[in-house]
């Protein structure tokens, strides 16, 4: 098998490319002292991350406002909410979610 030096080229600098951001930031930020309000900060951020997921997919279709009336998957999340909020389990809170939406999607 004939490895071709710019193919070679190609998967060194995407596995760079991939690596360093995910590296460097450990690098420095393990020699350094983040104060309280930096980690409680630093906190918020995966459920920020989350909730803009989340709300993108429910509230937007086509990159447009999706109407509320039609919108199975803003009906099929309020259950899946309400479990998560009930139960914090993410298995329940998931399941809940697909079995609604698929129900949802079967009806309408």
């Amino acid at each position: 098998m004939e490895i071709r030096p710019d193919i070679f080229l190609i998967i060194f600098g995407a596995a760079l490319v991939t690596f360093l951001p995910r590296v460097l930031p450990l690098m420095l930020l393990s020699r350094i002292s983040i104060p309280d309000w930096g980690m409680r900060w630093l906190s918020y951020v995966p459920i920020a991350v989350m909730a803009a997921l989340v709300a993108q997919e429910l509230f937007l279709d086509g990159g447009k406002f999706a109407a509320l009336s039609t919108n199975v998957e803003l009906i099929a999340a309020l259950p899946a909410f309400w479990v998560a909020i009930r139960t914090r389990s993410l298995l329940g809170t998931v399941v809940v979610g697909i079995v609604a939406l698929m129900l949802l999607r079967m009806l309408f």
